[in-house]
């Protein structure tokens, strides 16, 4: 069964009895982050060259028809719209993805829609699993490349660049063998490694800097407030 990346990092995101995502974390940022590298993936879209060192590298279409998907193609769709830098297309990318690629997994089995309402009146969607097959090869995958020092693939190696940008790539792993530290470490140099190829490497390092920041201001305000 096919997924998208944003959705196997939609999953690992998810916990398991709540269906819930961290409040710490910007989801529509992270998966819009996972779209933009998922296009770069396919070769439906490139990162240009910074124009400089103070300007952001722009995002622009480069084979639109690559994106077969319909949740891809809407988003090659936004991006050809006006050349933005990642950062400030990762937040409409991911704009009401969580509920759409939520309801794409409770179709595949995954995890079941549950809607409700806090106080009588405010609704409130959560996603549990139901089915952790996938989920548990995905951490496996994860486990492979941070632990016994496989070489990550593009997939795989994306979702823990994604996931070290929001400081969760320890967390998918499921064993202790390694320390927490060494793990974070690990993840790191994925991210920062050479093992993608270069428009690959490059939709990862700008929407990893995008995620950060956001996660950086999103901290601030949780504390601001």
């Amino acid at each position: 069964m096919s997924t998208l990346i944003a959705e196997d990092l939609l999953l690992l995101l998810l916990d398991d009895e709540k269906g819930t995502t961290p409040a710490s974390v910007p989801v529509p940022t992270v998966l819009g982050g996972a779209i933009l590298m998922e296009l770069a993936l396919i070769e439906a879209i490139g990162i240009g060259k910074r124009p400089s060192r103070w300007t952001a590298a722009k995002v622009r279409v480069a084979r639109a028809e690559a994106a077969t998907d319909p949740v891809l193609r809407r988003a090659v769709g936004i991006v050809a719209e006006k050349e933005l830098p990642a950062q400030s297309l990762l937040g409409r990318l991911g704009k009401g993805l969580k509920d759409e690629l939520g309801t794409r997994l409770a179709k595949m089995s995954f995890v079941e829609h549950r809607s409700e309402r806090i106080l009588g009146a405010f609704p409130h969607t959560t996603w549990p699993a139901v089915n952790r097959s996938h989920k548990l090869d995905l951490r496996r995958d994860i486990t492979a490349v941070l632990v016994h020092g496989n070489p990550p693939d593009d997939r795989t190696g994306g979702l823990i660049a994604l996931l070290s940008s929001i400081n969760r790539a320890h967390m998918a792993v499921d064993t202790d063998e390694v320390p927490r530290r060494e793990l974070k470490k690990r993840a790191k140099t994925i991210a920062e490694g050479d093992w993608a190829a270069q428009a690959v490497a490059d939709a990862i390092a700008a929407a990893t800097a995008a995620i950060t920041a956001a996660t950086v201001a999103s901290v601030a305000a949780s504390s601001g407030s």
